[in-house]
């Protein structure tokens, strides 16, 4: 019945899915080459470089929030056709951007050694991720302005020229890691810096990106924007994308006590974690990218005014993003014996054993992961039903994962693999509320305002 009423909906997802999941791979695959070029660096330079990305990924928690929120916003009023409240809102979005990328990046320059200890005592990774985090700190400055304004350009429907972008971005690190890492072309062989340098220049190719792209573009990366004041979208932005951001936070932080708690319980735990991490980012980019794409569709679908046919959409979508994650869970336990094998030569037998094992978990671990985001990052929040995410993902790690996993690690001082399974229960426990407030309807609205730009709040460039 629902496939007879919209069979447009493959063709449209299909348009946004398949630029999205490229990208996230890119993305994934940086993280990868990081990891397998570390390797010839030795596993105390894979450690501390994955102990000093949890900063990077707080900060892309709050990236992504905030690119949520211009998503949400971007795709319903394009779906309306108002590019006025658009520049609106990539102004507001680029303003609070801007300040956490300064914040981060200036404690990660300034006070590197006091991020480390938050993650271990090894003297040696804190040095190490030092030297990674003084260097990087040039990167979280242009993250923030490249994911708004991509965001901004996925939303209005191109994405393929995102995915070129990133595609320019993975090119250019994969290149200099190896100048850096290697010595080529006659460069001097810098290690964990080297790794650091690639990621900062070519971080920096985003922004000059995004900049040739906006010269075209119907809506620009234009600095103007910094300055409008629009009330009623400040309003919106605040209590639809503020509440977005303020769960991708938490969650971000809350994931990042698990590398707090693995870093407390040896190298080998923390090790194991890098690579089990990488896996399954690159087994997870097809769920993701279905909750982004949906986001998106779903928005411009609303913000039409055509909430019966969101309905219908929400569904397929969840579907679809159901089957991707038990493929993608197929995958890991295909690739067990690879990773293992590749990994022999660098990680301890300790390692390889916690390697192992997290894997296993996490062939399961992510149709709970995808199931929630679906929902909580990509129905939800098309409807600009975001403070729900926020209260759930709040209980679930705050009150429920992170004391587990501290209590498991320190008081009861469990195994490892305990922990670790433990700490993967945190998504399931969220299913119950998480499904019911789909099946509610809640979420379906149309958030777009008319006549916002009367009197003298006026943006036409």
């Amino acid at each position: 019945m629902e496939r007879k009423a919209y069979p447009e909906f493959y063709r449209q997802i299909f348009k946004l899915l398949i630029p999205i999941v490229i990208q996230n791979m890119l993305n994934a695959a940086v993280s990868s080459a990081d990891v397998l070029m570390l390797s010839f660096v030795g596993q105390s330079a894979i450690s501390a470089v994955s102990l000093a990305s949890n900063y990077a990924g707080v900060l892309f928690s709050i990236n992504f929030g905030l690119g949520t929120g211009v998503t949400m916003l971007t795709a319903q009023y394009y779906g309306k056709g108002d590019l006025r409240a658009i520049r609106a809102v990539e102004g507001i979005a680029l303003r609070l951007g801007l300040v956490f990328s300064l914040v981060f990046g200036g404690a990660a320059l300034l006070i590197p050694r006091w991020m480390m200890l938050l993650f271990t005592n090894d003297g040696e990774l804190i040095e190490l991720g030092c030297q990674y985090l003084r260097i990087v700190s040039l990167a979280y400055i242009c993250w923030g302005i490249t994911e708004i304004y991509t965001a901004v350009l996925r939303s209005m429907g191109r994405a393929t020229i995102c995915m070129v972008l990133n595609a320019v971005g993975f090119a250019l690190n994969i290149l200099l890691n190896a100048v850096f890492i290697f010595g080529l072309f006659g460069a001097p062989k810098l290690g964990i810096r080297g790794v650091a340098m690639a990621t900062a220049i070519s971080a920096l190719s985003g922004p000059v990106g995004c900049l040739l792209i906006s010269i075209k573009a119907q809506v620009k990366l234009n600095p103007r924007y910094l300055l409008v004041r629009n009330k009623a979208l400040s309003q919106d932005f605040r209590h639809l994308a503020l509440p977005a951001l303020a769960n991708d936070i938490i969650w971000g932080v809350a994931f990042s006590m698990y590398s707090v708690i693995l870093g407390h319980m040896g190298s080998d735990a923390v090790a194991a974690n890098a690579i089990v991490i990488v896996v399954r980012n690159l087994s997870t980019v097809f769920c993701f990218a279905a909750a982004s794409a949906g986001t998106i569709l779903l928005g411009n679908v609303m913000g039409e005014g055509n909430l019966p046919k969101a309905k219908v959409y929400a569904a397929k979508m969840l579907r679809l993003t159901v089957f991707a994650s038990l493929l993608g869970g197929v995958v890991i336990l295909c690739l067990i014996p690879l990773i293992l094998s590749m990994s022999e030569a660098k990680l301890t037998a300790q390692a390889l054993g916690y390697l192992k094992g997290m894997l296993l978990i996490n062939s399961y671990y992510i149709t709970g992961a995808a199931v929630n985001t679906a929902l909580i990052a990509g129905v939800f929040r098309a409807g600009g039903d975001t403070k729900f995410g926020m209260i759930c993902d709040t209980i679930d790690m705050w009150c429920y994962a992170v004391p587990l996993g501290f209590l498991a690690a320190f008081v009861f001082k469990l195994p490892v693999m305990v922990v670790y399974f433990l700490l993967c229960t945190d998504e399931f426990v969220k299913w119950p509320w998480v499904i019911k407030r789909y099946k509610s309807g809640i979420w379906l609205k149309n958030i777009t305002r008319d006549d916002l730009f009367d009197g003298t709040e006026q943006l036409n460039a």
